[in-house]
């Protein structure tokens, strides 16, 4: 695919950009470029290439799910004000 000028005008009016005129011979020029990168691309049979899902299959580190920390819910909720069942008791907001 060849852009012209007049697609990079059309393009830049889509994207809302102020293009001056002195512009859009490098920008089209660098559109090409990619656009023949893109064709470049494409053009390679990739049929028979597994996808993969990262390119170094990395090995995670698990460990215990265990708790590090006391349970302190206790001693947190004490200075609440209302409380049922563990859970903090907050006036109606919405009717």
């Amino acid at each position: 695919m060849h852009l012209s000028e007049e697609d990079i005008r059309r393009l830049a009016r889509l994207a809302r950009l102020d293009l001056p005129a002195s512009e859009i011979a490098p920008v089209k020029d660098k559109l090409n470029a990619v656009m023949a990168l893109i064709e470049s691309l494409q053009s390679v049979d990739t049929a028979s290439v597994q996808p993969m899902s990262h390119p170094h299959d990395p090995v995670l580190r698990l460990r215990d799910d265990l708790p590090d920390e006391a349970d302190q819910r206790e001693a947190l909720q004490a200075p609440a004000p209302l409380l049922q069942d563990g859970l903090y008791l907050v006036p109606r907001v919405i009717e």
